[in-house]
Formats: structure tokens, sequence, C-alpha cells
């Protein structure tokens, strides 16, 4: 039961949702109240624009929809296609961060090397475009995954009420 992965594409937009919906509805739940996973869907969703700039992966076992996750090389650093006060400015890898964006795993498949694989494919492509660095706006649910593949902390704060964690990682 392998993994493989490919970069999504517009069509899978509609699975994409799907899936995001059912990890902030169930993964999210031992960490936040139900107001706060209520809020949390005004923020955490699908960027479509880290599909149209070739950052998004999904990823599959079995032909199944297993997780998705990207990279980017602007500086909004989280948040769905109308997440207030976004930016499509382009980071310079010599001095800023590039953002790891969007990652979901299906509940189905967490522990199973998914997070893991995502990281990997998004470390691997940012070094390629020269970052030195990465950076993340973390849930309490992934923060453990990120702490174990080498981020560390920078800054807590919160977004409508739900706590989040920055967390960053040199790559150089």
């Amino acid at each position: 039961m392998s993994l493989t992965h490919r970069l999504a594409m517009a069509a899978d937009q509609p699975a994409l949702s799907r899936l995001v919906t059912l990890c902030i509805d169930q993964l999210q739940a031992p960490f936040l109240t139900s107001e706060q996973i209520a809020r949390s869907h005004g923020f955490m969703g699908l960027d479509t624009r880290l599909i149209d700039d070739g950052t998004y992966f999904v990823i599959e076992r079995n032909g199944a929809l297993a997780g998705c996750g990207g990279w980017s090389r602007r500086e909004t650093s989280y948040g769905h296609d109308s997440t207030p006060g976004r930016s499509d400015r382009l980071l310079n890898p010599a001095s800023e961060p590039a953002r790891i964006r969007a990652m979901y795993t299906h509940p189905d498949h967490v522990r199973k090397g998914v997070g893991r694989l995502i990281l990997a494919l998004c470390e691997a492509a940012a070094r390629n475009e020269g970052f030195l660095q990465l950076e993340l706006s973390s849930t309490l649910a992934g923060e453990p995954l990120y702490r174990a593949y080498g981020f560390r902390d920078v800054a807590r704060f919160q977004d409508s009420g739900v706590p989040l964690v920055t967390m960053q990682k040199n790559i150089q």
C-alpha cells in the first residue's frame, strides 16, 4: 500500500474541498471547541492559487485520496481563496521563507507517512527554487508532525479565536 503523488489539477478541486472539510471537522475536534472548528472554516481551506502555480500535491494510496498540501513562493501565509489579506507578492528566496500551505491528511490515513511525504516534496521543490527556509502556520493538530520534521516554533497567535503557531525550518 504505497503512497503516490502528483501535482493537483483544477479537476481535483471538488474532491480536495471535501477532504479539507472532513479534516477540519474531524482532526481538529480533539484540540478545538465546536465553535472554534466552525470559525476555522472561515480561514482554512483550499487555495486554488497553489494549484495554478503548480505547487500543490495530491497524495493517493491505492487510487484513494489520502492527503494534499503544498508550498508557495507567494507572501500569503495561510487561508483559502477568499481569506482576507491575501498577497500574491513573490517572495525573495534569499531572504524570505517559502510557505508550506494547506496540508490536509484524510482521517483514515493519519500517521501513515502522508504528511511527511508532502513536507519532503515541498522542501525539495522550494530548495530547488533557491529558498533557504520554510515557514508555516500550524494548527494544534499539525504541530507534532511539523516539530518532528524539524520545524521550530516562532510565534503563537490566534485567528478568529482559533490558536495557531508560526513555525520555521532551515533547508540550506
